[in-house]
């Protein structure tokens, strides 16, 4: 389900029988069936009533030329719509095309997600994406129904919703942390999209039964010692093991703590440096992620929220994948064994970078002792706990661009290449972020001597979640590959995988997990 937003209505409104349009047709099944695979993924617009609701509300199904489908929010209030009470269809996991999509509108998205709007505005948005704001504006209004602006401000009020909702914040500090910029245009939203104040839509949630947390929602102890409780809900099946296991192999001590179904750490956001911890709640059915920040400002709610929806691969359609993998018999046992698998992305894509750089070509276990040494001898420190969290910021691109050359070890033109990439980095020249075009992302890395296909498609994996990349010159990967009876050279294995597409990251991490690695 690809199609914009606007294109669906159009055609629900043309025809004289909008089932005849079957993309319409297939949601509208989705809706009547109310199949919660679909909440997050389109949005059913009903305007005889005129709310929208998630695809499984169980409301009486609507007529269907009374029904219009969205990709996003904002473009459901620019028709005119206000939110459900009763599904409440922001308490879902985000839409999965803005990580499997990689044009213009899905990069924005991302951008949105991490509160650029906010922070920079729409020109600030748009010098990103390397667009004018004009020419933005019109293909988000194109693809997606609304422009930046209406965008943000559904974000802000998904955001303000959930924490009134489910915590005892008071109410300017729910606006603040939301990204509103008055308290007036905070109250005015609310009620645009909810047809209540602020302090109703709060009363209404204390008398309901208690609904599971939203994106970016925080606990009733709210802010406690600066903490802030967030419990962030993941497509089912979610194969939360696996990403902390993998997080955990790793771990840099004095950078990260991790265990069993835990791990903690320090990291820059773009109000200061932060403390977060992670743990996996929730059962099978509606699996979550609960996270325990110490953060230098509540803004940096909305960027904290969206780095580790990426991070855990929260809003991957892992029903789809499986299905589409387990149709190789090849795969077929290891994804009936690890159902829900996901492609772990990173919170710092610079911090990622230098972690390809200085892990390839060597064991995860050599990687990690390098890396430890640069964080401990150019790493920030902060404030340490007495619990012993982990209290060192990995290092900046311009600490290691400044003295890399006196601490980093290894073959010289690796330690050349590390540097120069941090001065690039630090300079501009190069753009490491998750809205960065993915081909565009890897011919810049492979413009750079001493980087080669191996560490560029890593960095877009984990970095931009590209889901469709299958590192054939891995090592570890091809070994993965022959051991459940697939061709084990690089040339026949890329060959073969194109079946796999475009789901060939997932198809790696089952390729990894039977080599016995954690890669």
């Amino acid at each position: 389900m690809t199609s914009t937003a606007t294109t669906a209505t159009t055609r629900r409104r043309l025809h004289g029988d909008p089932l005849d349009d079957p993309e319409f047709a297939e949601r509208y099944r989705a809706m009547q069936a109310r199949d919660a695979r679909f909440d997050g993924q389109f949005i059913t617009g009903v305007h005889s009533t005129g709310i929208y609701c998630r695809p499984s509300c169980p409301a009486v199904a609507p007529k269907a030329s009374n029904v219009s489908f969205y990709l996003t929010a904002a473009a459901a209030h620019e028709a005119g719509l206000r939110a459900c009470k009763r599904c409440l269809p922001d308490a879902v996991p985000g839409s999965p095309q803005w990580d499997l999509r990689d044009d213009l509108a899905a990069r924005a998205m991302r951008l949105i997600a991490d509160g650029v709007v906010e922070r920079e505005g729409v020109p600030g948005l748009a010098a990103k994406l390397g667009y004018t704001p004009r020419h933005l504006t019109r293909v988000l209004t194109g693809e997606l129904g609304a422009g930046p602006l209406a965008l943000a401000r559904a974000h802000r009020a998904q955001t303000a919703r959930a924490l009134l909702t489910s915590t005892t914040l008071p109410a300017a500090d729910v606006a603040f942390a939301s990204g509103f910029g008055s308290i007036r245009q905070f109250n005015e939203t609310i009620r645009e999209v909810y047809e209540r104040s602020p302090l109703e839509l709060r009363a209404a949630a204390r008398v309901r039964e208690r609904q599971p947390l939203a994106s970016g929602s925080v606990t009733e102890s709210g802010l406690e010692g600066g903490v802030v409780r967030l419990r962030l809900p993941a497509r089912p099946p979610f194969d939360a093991a696996g990403v902390f296991g993998w997080l955990a192999a790793r771990a840099l001590d004095g950078v990260e703590r991790a265990g069993d179904g835990h791990y903690e750490r320090t990291l820059r956001l773009p109000g200061g440096p932060a403390v977060v911890a992670f743990s996996a709640v929730g059962d099978a059915a509606s699996p979550a992620i609960e996270v325990d920040a110490r953060l230098a400002t509540l803004a940096d709610l909305p960027p904290l929220v969206a780095r580790v929806r990426r991070l855990f691969d929260l809003d991957a359609d892992a029903v789809a994948i499986d299905a589409a993998l387990s149709r190789d018999p090849a795969l077929e046992a290891s994804v009936a064994e690890t159902p829900g698998i996901r492609v772990p992305g990173c919170l710092d894509p610079h911090e990622l970078v230098f972690r390809a750089l200085i892990g390839q070509q060597v064991s995860v276990k050599a990687a990690r002792t390098a890396l430890a040494r640069l964080a401990a001898e150019l790493g920030e420190r902060v404030a340490p706990h007495d619990d012993g969290a982990p209290s060192t910021l990995f290092p900046s691109a311009a600490a290691i661009a400044e003295h890399g050359p006196e601490v980093l070890r290894g073959p010289a033109a690796r330690v050349r290449t590390i540097v120069d990439v941090a001065s690039r980095l630090e300079s501009g020249s190069l753009v490491v972020a998750s809205e960065r075009e993915r081909v565009e992302l890897q011919s810049d890395l492979l413009a750079i001597p001493g980087i080669g296909p191996w560490t560029a498609g890593y960095v877009a994996m984990r970095v931009t979640r590209a889901p469709d990349v299958l590192l054939t010159g891995d090592l570890a990967l091809r070994n993965g590959a022959e051991r459940l009876g697939l061709p084990s050279t690089a040339s026949e294995l890329a060959a073969l995988g194109t079946r796999w597409a475009p789901w060939r990251s997932y198809a790696s991490m089952h390729l990894w997990r039977a080599a016995g690695t954690k890669i």
